[in-house]
């Protein structure tokens, strides 16, 4: 498995702003207002997988206390990070359309609480895929200290 790129991410979260700024320009006055519980949601979920990375790497590198983690379940919570931050990447597109699109009706009381809501939730949103992609990291197999940038034979 290979690490995720962050220019696909960056990548998808253009798309996913573009279309739904696209998309609010026709239908946004019969949505209702976006909610405010993407804030707390997201970043619990950061903190989580921040934690775990944390807590995967200490075992990987078999910190004294730790018992070493099984294969699968690392490979496991690599898919879950690089689920997370693909996932956590399009919500940031949408909610960074949101916001656009609201921007400039930030005088009006409604459409105001959505441009912050959905600054808020955008904000929580990148930092989802900070951790996930820090979670990510810290799946990966240290390198070997004997292994002198030669391949093996």
């Amino acid at each position: 498995m290979k690490p995720s790129n962050p220019g696909v991410l960056v990548g998808v979260v253009v798309v996913f702003a573009v279309v739904t700024w696209g998309f609010l320009q026709g239908a946004y006055s019969s949505l209702p207002q976006v909610p405010w519980t993407a804030i707390p949601t997201f970043l619990l979920l950061a903190i989580g997988e921040a934690y775990t990375g944390w807590l995967t790497r200490a075992r990987i590198n078999r910190k004294e206390g730790t018992t070493p983690p099984e294969p699968l379940v690392v490979a496991r919570l690599a898919a879950l990070a690089k689920a997370t931050a693909l996932a956590a990447s399009g919500l940031a597109g949408v909610f960074a359309g949101f916001f656009i699109h609201t921007l400039g009706m930030f005088d009006i009381p409604g459409p105001r609480q959505d441009a912050l809501v959905a600054a808020g939730s955008l904000v929580s949103a990148v930092l989802l895929i900070c951790a996930a992609l820090f979670l990510e990291y810290c799946c990966r197999v240290p390198e070997d200290p004997n292994h002198q940038g030669q391949r093996p034979a």
